[in-house]
């Protein structure tokens, strides 16, 4: 049966999300396409994005997405820019989406994401369209197009809990000598073992978020906690997630207080480190950080877990806790423009890359 696809405005996110959900239920997606992330960006910052849906010929939804379009800053200048699931303003998308693509009835992914891509080619405002956090060999990239260039991979490093409870739950040997030397020497520095666990509950909340903010503070040159619009979202999904089970707020202590809080989202299985805070080491070889990491992993193993997941980024830690990773690509599908050939040209002659 053939799909229509077509572009609306977003004018209700309530009546929105009573169609979001629906399809969710049908959905085999990730928890960057569900309602619970996608109200909470949409209720924090209001981006100004439209509705793509694909609807089978009695209406019914197939599948959804919402889509951005805004002059984006390029090396020659702006260009007209559609963003997948983002707006293509920077600070709208500061939360950063991972695990990008259309929410899809399960089973029909293929021909919904044909039917998408027929309604992006028949828009003739855009010059770019910007897929961010997509999974390699995505069916995305099948657009035609005059270049795709990949603009960045990021490993994701990921902790396989099955192996871990293979080991009888001995994480630690499951990793590098350097790194089980190193969460050892700070298990020292905490009493002789990992820190307790505490949830949040509802009423927690906003008490361990400002904890966070203040744990974080000054500790990054680009710190998203600093923007106000950031700390909304983080309050808005875990104020959603927190009671359905969506999300675990986690606040790790031992005698000597607060060692750090993690903000992880719970889905298919998979424990997701989305956010995190530290206190500071209580000696020179003191590891807060790599400490909560392993409680969580012991915790999320004991639960029955299937993977604890670091999210994208090449920090060191990240591939020092890891036992496993994949990877995920943000690209840009160009359509011919006098200016963008330009740029290309220019790219080529001073091997400058695409990311600048």
């Amino acid at each position: 049966m053939a799909l229509v696809a077509h572009f609306s405005r977003l004018a209700d996110i309530a009546a929105l999300g009573h169609r979001w959900q629906a399809l969710e239920a049908r959905a085999d997606a990730s928890f960057f396409l569900g309602w619970t992330w996608t109200a909470s960006w949409l209720e924090s910052y209001r981006p100004d994005v439209t509705l793509l849906a694909v609807t089978d010929r009695q209406g019914q939804d197939i599948a959804l997405a919402l889509m951005g379009h805004r002059m984006v800053p390029r090396l020659l200048g702006p260009a007209a820019t559609l963003s997948l699931n983002q707006s293509g303003d920077p600070v709208s998308d500061r939360p950063f989406i991972e695990y990008n693509g259309l929410l899809a009835a399960a089973g029909r992914e293929g021909e919904a994401t044909r039917a998408a891509l027929a309604a992006v080619t028949t828009r003739r405002d855009w010059r770019v369209l910007r897929l961010s956090g997509i999974a390699p060999g995505s069916a995305l990239l099948k657009l035609a197009a005059r270049r795709k260039v990949r603009r960045d991979v990021s490993p994701v490093y990921q902790v396989d809990l099955e192996a871990v409870r293979a080991a009888d739950g001995d994480y630690l040997a499951l990793l590098s000598a350097n790194t089980r030397s190193q969460i050892r020497r700070a298990m020292k520095d905490h009493g002789g073992g990992l820190p307790a666990i505490h949830r949040a509950t509802s009423d927690d909340i906003l008490p361990w978020l400002e904890e966070m903010r203040a744990l974080n503070s000054g500790r990054h040159q680009d710190n998203a906690w600093e923007d106000e619009g950031f700390r909304r979202f983080v309050a808005a999904i875990a104020a959603r997630g927190v009671p359905t089970g969506e999300v675990d707020l986690l606040r790790f202590t031992d005698a000597g207080g607060t060692v750090g809080l993690l903000l992880n989202f719970l889905h298919r299985e998979a424990a997701l480190n989305y956010q995190s805070a530290f206190a500071a080491p209580r000696s020179a070889k003191d590891k807060p950080g790599l400490l909560c990491h392993a409680a969580a992993v012991a915790d999320y193993a004991g639960r029955g877990f299937a993977l604890y997941s670091l999210l994208a980024g090449k920090d060191r830690y990240k591939q020092s806790l890891a036992t496993r990773e994949e990877s995920l690509e943000w690209w840009a599908i160009e359509r011919f423009s006098p200016r963008l050939e330009a740029e290309a040209l220019l790219r080529r002659l001073f091997r400058r890359p695409a990311s600048a």
